[in-house]
Order: C-alpha cells, then structure tokens, then sequence
C-alpha cells in the first residue's frame, strides 16, 4: 500500500509537465502542426525512458537510454515529425528505433510506422514498451542501413542517428513524393530534408544545426 501511493505521488505531476512541455518548448520555438502537437501532448514520454530518468523526463534536453545511445529533446523530436508531414494513413520508415518515443508519436499521428534498431536490447525493450502503451508499430532488431526493403516503398523516413552520407537504399526506398528526414555528419551536422522528385531525382535542403549519435553498423563502412 505504501509503495502504491509512493507510486501515484512520484508520477501525479507528469500530465501537467508534459502539458507545459508541449507550451514552452515546442509551441514557444515554433511548431505549429495541430496533429503533432496533440501527439505531443498524449504520448507519455516517462514510459519510455530508464526509471532512473524519469523525473527528468519532460525537461528540454536528450536523455542517457543505455548502450551508448539518447532518446532525444522533445523540441528535435517534435520538429523532426511536423518537417515529415505525416497523419493518418501515412506509410513511415524510422531507422532507429532507441526507446520507442520517435516511433509512438508518429503511431499518434495516425501514421503506419515500421521501425528497425540495431542495439538489440534497446530494440527488444522498446517492442515491449511500445505494446504495452498500445501503440501499433512493426519493430525489427537489425542494420537499419539497408532499411526494409520487403515493406518498401515509404511515404516518409525518419532516420535518428547520423551516418556521414545519405544511405543509397534509403533513397531507394523512399516513394516518389515522399520526404525523408535525416540527420548528416562526422562532426558538424545538419538535419536534412530530401524530397523525391522523380525515379532517380531528389530535393536536398538543410533545415538544422543538430547533435545525434553516429549511425552503427554498415554506415561505418563505406
């Protein structure tokens, strides 16, 4: 009985703080998509992330997810999916999957969203995390690099970790009229936004100075 009201007590202020996360550091840089921003409001962030964290889990900075890897600041979170325009119905690639939060937020949208990660304790833990939110997303524990390839093609890919080059079969896969977010660089990153235009055409813009952890695996080969 103690440990139930310790419980209740540690997580009574989450709903406010995720309310006023939302307010202060997304609507206050600029966000403005109606459909992320009630995803934003709903998507319990605290669930995912380590119990250790927790209490910090709505504050305006990335957090340690084990394994070396992050669950990104809220504000780069909520950026990234309003620069995909995604909604109900739209088929998402995201390679990357570190504690599921990414991955629910576009399952919030309405969005299709199948998800890879190559930590296989971080993959398998947020599969079980994401079920047990109730959040629909087909997960695979591999090399994101040659994303999934079977499922193909995607109206939008989201890639959370930085390779130094824009992976080739990404781009294969990626539908004409699609978009694809990712972040590129050694040391100096950008995030950037590619549009596929024709067969063998692409838009390429930068829309971001950003900070991720290096793309594993294949990526660190060529």
């Amino acid at each position: 009985m103690v440990l139930l009201l310790w419980a209740a007590a540690a997580f009574a202020g989450f709903d406010e703080e995720r309310a006023q996360m939302v307010e202060r550091q997304i609507v206050a840089r600029g966000v403005r998509d109606p459909v992320v921003l009630k995803a934003m409001r709903e998507v319990p962030r605290h669930e995912l992330v380590p119990q250790e964290h927790r209490a910090r889990a709505y504050q305006d900075h990335p957090l340690p997810i084990g394994h070396g890897q992050t669950i990104s600041q809220p504000y780069v979170v909520a950026y990234m999916t309003e620069v995909l325009q995604v909604g109900p119905g739209t088929k998402v690639l995201e390679i990357g999957t570190g504690s599921g939060y990414q991955a629910a937020v576009l399952a919030a949208t309405g969005a299709e969203v199948w998800s890879i990660e190559i930590v296989v304790p971080l993959g398998r833990r947020a599969a079980e995390d994401l079920a047990r939110l109730g959040y629909s997303v087909h997960t695979r524990i591999g090399d994101g690099y040659q994303g999934w390839a079977e499922a193909a093609p995607f109206d939008r890919i989201i890639v959370t970790a930085a390779p130094d080059h824009v992976p080739q079969p990404l781009l294969d896969q990626l539908a004409i009229g699609g978009k694809m977010v990712i972040p590129v660089g050694a040391n100096d990153q950008e995030l950037l936004v590619i549009e596929r235009t024709g067969d063998k055409d692409y838009d390429r813009r930068s829309v971001l100075p950003v900070v991720f952890v290096p793309m594993t695996g294949e990526a660190q080969q060529r």
